[in-house]
């Protein structure tokens, strides 16, 4: 099946989803029909700080009726932040869009964790990730962590990669989340943090959201 992917935010992520696609699909011995059309980064960011659910719509809405027109049969967006708007956008799409809270959910559903910690931006993390997630309870950062959190999340989103300073926000935030929070994981709330958790030990288990959706996607593209 031929994908669409609304991309641009941020270009890590996008990278990512690109590259994840491309190993998925070859390990299930399957052509990857894939197009991306780019968002703005920037701009989704100032329409999340201001709840402007309407005015990003009406960008995917034209994003998605330009991957329909190249012949994509369904969709999703690669940006956890993007997903602030996607009970508002999901009717109106031209497209099925492959959610990834729904799979998020579903996911850690499976896992029989009771409680998971979060980050993300902001509004991922005080939402508790939209409030889509109810397969177990999320608890955010405690006090100046979430601020500290969102903002090395938003600087690294926008330049596409992690500085060491960034890395250190992120390991002893989700370390107090496990330690003094009781989460039994941190879910990366927010596609970029593969910029930082990339395979090493971090010294707590996590939900892995951008690898769950590239999963939920690849079984699409191969069906």
């Amino acid at each position: 099946m031929h994908i669409g992917l609304v991309g641009g935010i941020g270009p890590a992520a996008t990278d990512y989803y690109y590259k994840s696609l491309i190993r998925e699909m070859a390990a299930r011995d399957a052509v990857l029909e894939l197009t991306i059309v780019h968002a703005d980064s920037p701009t989704l960011l100032g329409h999340l700080e201001r709840d402007d659910r309407a005015a990003q719509v009406e960008i995917y809405l034209r994003l998605a009726q330009r991957l329909k027109a190249a012949g994509a049969e369904a969709m999703a967006i690669t940006s956890i932040a993007g997903h602030f708007c996607i009970e508002e956008f999901r009717p109106v799409s031209p497209l099925p869009i492959v959610d990834l809270l729904q799979v998020v959910n579903t996911a850690i559903g499976k896992t029989g964790f009771e409680k998971v910690g979060i980050m993300g931006t902001r509004t991922v993390m005080e939402s508790r990730f939209y409030g889509g997630i109810d397969s177990a309870e999320v608890v955010p950062p405690a006090g100046d962590d979430l601020a500290a959190v969102h903002q090395a999340y938003v600087d690294m989103a926008v330049a596409g990669r992690a500085t060491d300073a960034q890395r250190d926000v992120f390991h002893a935030v989700g370390r107090r989340m496990v330690q003094e929070q009781g989460a039994s994981a941190v879910m990366l709330g927010g596609t970029d943090l593969a910029l930082v958790f990339d395979g090493g030990d971090c010294g707590f288990d996590i939900v892995d959201c951008a690898g769950i959706h590239v999963d939920a996607l690849a079984e699409v593209a191969a069906s």
